[in-house]
């Protein structure tokens, strides 16, 4: 009797307490304190987008091409490749580390020149990498391993929204240089050049080749030469951001013009380059990292790091958009079909830029839009506040990012003249 009164209280609510608490400790969420993140401002605008019922309604937000009807464009310089690579049944084992080798020489031809003294001296190595946002994150872990000088990257300011994060993660420290000017739409040369010379030295400097990611605004060759001279006089190391080649004017070898320059003054400079725009290539992740070197030999010991730094995060890129890429650059008439298709795709954001300022005057419009044709590339700096871009999208269901940067893609022949009339609305 005394024993079951003992196991009635040791099973009392008192003794059960501790337990209880026990395990409520046990079965609580090992999340409960993770926060709710900040939306993404673009996939934010294509959401509001898809739930408006307006059947005229534009998402200027995407930066991805479209064609003058609106929709998703594939080369045909792609598809041939594509049944080229398929006759071929090869087969699906894993690449190497620094992936397809043809993949990352014709990378390297494209962005530096096959007449590169970089290249036949074999003092640069290409690695592939995960479309260009995966090139950017293996050059920041490679800076953030082994760049002797202070650990700080220096943006444009504005620049691409990933790149903050890509080198925050990779324990870089964020600096800043001026380079809009929002007076006037275009480039702050003479603040650029005022905190450039002012970067401490062996700092790293990120610089777009062309197509200025948010703002379409690039320097001009002159400009980019004084750049060059205070760079190298700064003793800063270069690393260039190239998404946009061929794309941006239409021309593969004046939208490299300036890291070839930087090259020929001497930098050795490291590359981020992206096939996603450039070839339609946007979910195949195709891209590649360049470090220029000293010498060959130096060139093999950042090979070697780059693999190690790649192996535990991916361990090897896909094969499918690499084949694609190498066999339109290694095929004549592919690379010259190619050549055609991206001329074509930037002629037609040209235009568009063309006929919405053309639009713009037809309206009535009494302000100076030219920096709308001035900038290039797939985006542009509107120079429109929060609030139009609120009444933008709210009266003409125009949708874009509230810095008022449109993807000049959304732009076709069939809602240019709308796109005129709600911007003059909110601006005059």
């Amino acid at each position: 009797m005394a024993l079951l009164k003992s196991h009635k209280a040791l099973f009392s609510l008192g003794h059960l307490a501790p337990c209880l608490g026990s395990l409520s400790a046990r079965n609580s969420s090992w999340w409960g304190g993770v926060q709710m993140g900040p939306p993404d401002p673009i996939l934010g605008v294509t959401e509001a987008f898809k739930k408006d019922p307006n059947p005229k309604k534009m998402n200027l937000g995407v930066g991805a091409y479209r064609d003058d009807q609106g929709k998703p464009f594939v080369l045909k310089s792609v598809r041939k490749a594509e049944e080229i690579v398929a006759a071929k049944q090869l087969d699906k084992e894993y690449l190497p580390i620094g992936g397809l080798g043809d993949f990352t020489k014709a990378c390297a031809q494209l962005a530096l020149g096959t007449d590169s003294q970089v290249l036949s001296s074999g003092r640069s190595i290409t690695v592939q990498t995960i479309s260009g946002t995966g090139s950017l994150r293996i050059g920041a872990n490679f800076l953030g391993r082994f760049h002797g000088g202070p650990k700080d990257v220096y943006l444009p300011k504005p620049s691409w929204g990933n790149h903050t994060p890509i080198f925050r993660d990779a324990g870089m420290q964020l600096k800043a240089y001026r380079y809009y000017d929002p007076s006037n739409c275009g480039f702050d040369f003479k603040g650029a050049m005022e905190d450039i010379s002012n970067i401490p030295e062996q700092s790293v400097i990120l610089l777009h080749a062309c197509a200025h990611n948010p703002t379409g605004v690039d320097p001009r060759p002159e400009q980019w030469k004084e750049m060059a001279e205070i760079v190298k006089k700064r003793n800063l190391l270069v690393f260039f951001d190239m998404a946009y080649q061929g794309f941006a004017s239409g021309d593969i070898d004046r939208d490299a013009w300036a890291v070839r320059h930087f090259i020929e003054q001497g930098h050795n400079i490291v590359l981020s380059q992206s096939f996603a725009k450039n070839m339609g290539l946007y979910g195949e992740r195709v891209g590649g990292f360049t470090v220029v070197c000293e010498d060959a030999d130096e060139a093999k010991r950042v090979e070697s790091q780059l693999k190690i730094l790649i192996r535990p995060i991916y361990s090897n890129p896909p094969t499918s958009g690499a084949r694609i890429a190498t066999t339109i650059l290694n095929t004549p008439e592919l690379r010259s079909l190619w050549l055609e298709e991206v001329h074509g795709m930037a002629n037609r954001i040209i235009k568009m830029r063309e006929q919405l300022v053309a639009g713009l005057k037809k309206e009535g419009s009494s302000h100076n839009w030219q920096h709308v044709t001035d900038q290039i590339g797939m985006f542009c700096f509107t120079g429109l506040k929060p609030e139009q871009v609120g009444r933008l999208t709210k009266e003409f269901s125009v949708y874009m990012t509230k810095d008022g940067r449109i993807s000049m893609a959304g732009v076709t022949s069939g809602n240019v003249g709308l796109l005129a009339q709600g911007i003059h609305a909110v601006t005059k």
